[in-house]
């Protein structure tokens, strides 16, 4: 049975929680990727089978609250946001919890001022050697409320198994993110570390490997993402790809076979298990569940794409570009952010910026939309755009009918249709 994490009410739903709990009872084992359908007449929303907060955000939020209660005189910290959703993250602030970092990792409190009876919460992508040694030598335990994800932990302890067979790591992840700073961190311990971003970025590396480019040219594409020493003469011999967890999936295994092949072109297919580590366990099973669910609500069809979710969020990002190359896709943070029938802000998910769309809305009956959201987006918020948007439509059956425990008999066929 799947573990229940205590996670607060208000983050949960009386109609997407509903949709959620009705499919895992109706397809425990998680083989249907068919969208669950949300009819209202005029408007439908085709909602994903997977999609909102996976295991190791519903971890990290029971811990944080639960720190709360149990030091309720005590002073709380956040070494930087415990997931990308502004709404969690906000709620935590109102209670008292400071942040230390910035996502970037500016620092926003001086690890000086801390003391050794205050509390520190280790976010959910983890934190890197330095921050842990800097914690220790103020007398706090930085694993006391540790929140970081079991996934991203599997990535530190796959990287030291091959580090000790003097494989090198190559992470395939966005430099500045904070998970990706804290896997390089633990990685770069024990071996040779380098990140790649995109298959861009591997094409490149590729051709070093195979000989094909020179020193010169690794170091001026990579030499601010490799570890201290790294030499691209001895360092690539041997290579290992694990990843940033809200990766695409796709993307990452694309990245492992294309360096494997570089492996095989230069030592030989019979060589290629000494020189290249199987590390194909240590993808995020549910990142790759909500990307595969998000490919089959676009192959489903819709008139346009609703994605819910933190905007410095990257597998919520990931979402939207899957999405974006099939409809209109619209990125909001929250209901907040679809002003009007004819208006809605959101953002351009290329060049990071807010932009408002005008006629975003089809006049068309029924009209179809996709709806689903990031791994730390709260059910809630799904709920509220959904709500808004039916109430532009007299003529579609009250979401009132949709307001029911939760509990799948007690679902109204009328209203959803799975």
């Amino acid at each position: 049975m799947a573990r229940k994490f205590d996670v607060p009410d208000f983050y949960r739903s009386p109609i997407i929680s509903v949709v959620k709990n009705f499919r895992r009872a109706e397809d425990p084992r998680k083989r249907d990727l068919a969208p669950s359908i949300l009819d209202f007449g005029p408007v439908r929303f085709k909602i994903g089978r997977h999609f909102g907060f996976c295991f190791g955000v519903e971890n990290a939020i029971e811990i944080a609250y639960k720190a709360l209660t149990q030091h309720p005189n005590q002073r709380i910290f956040l070494l930087s946001e415990i997931i990308h959703n502004s709404h969690v993250n906000e709620d935590l602030q109102r209670r008292g919890v400071r942040f230390i970092c910035e996502t970037s990792g500016k620092q926003l409190i001086p690890f000086e001022e801390l003391r050794p009876d205050d509390v520190v919460i280790v976010p959910a992508f983890g934190t890197t050697i330095e921050v842990e040694q800097a914690l220790n030598k103020r007398g706090i335990l930085p694993y006391q409320y540790n929140t970081t994800c079991p996934f991203v932990e599997k990535v530190w302890k796959k990287s030291s198994q091959i580090s000790k067979e003097n494989y090198s790591v190559i992470i395939h992840g966005k430099w500045n993110h904070e998970e990706t700073r804290a896997t390089f961190s633990h990685s770069k311990e024990e071996s040779s570390v380098l990140v790649v971003r995109d298959l861009e970025e591997a094409e490149k590396l590729a051709d070093v490997i195979r000989g094909n480019a020179s020193t010169e040219f690794f170091y001026q594409h990579f030499g601010n993402r490799i570890s201290e020493g790294f030499n691209p003469e001895i360092h690539l011999k041997k290579i290992g790809v694990v990843n940033q967890t809200t990766m695409l999936a796709t993307e990452t295994q694309a990245i492992a076979t294309l360096l494997k092949k570089a492996i095989i072109d230069r030592y030989g297919e019979d060589q290629a298990d000494e020189h290249f580590a199987d590390t194909r366990d240590t993808l995020c099973y549910a990142t790759k569940e909500n990307q595969d669910a998000t490919l089959s609500l676009i192959a489903d069809g819709a008139d346009l794409a609703i994605i819910v979710g933190g905007y410095n969020s990257s597998n919520t990002s990931h979402l939207v570009a899957l999405c974006e190359s099939s409809l209109p896709t619209y990125f909001i943070s929250d209901a907040g952010e679809i002003c009007s029938e004819e208006k809605i802000r959101h953002l351009d998910n290329v060049n990071k910026q807010l932009v408002e769309t005008r006629h975003w809305l089809p006049k068309s009956k029924p009209t179809d939309i996709i709806l689903t959201a990031g791994a730390s987006c709260p059910d809630a918020l799904l709920d509220e755009v959904l709500q808004k948007i039916v109430a532009w439509f007299p003529d579609s059956c009250s979401t009132e009918t949709a307001l029911i425990p939760y509990s799948p008999e007690a679902i109204d066929p009328s209203v959803q249709r799975i």
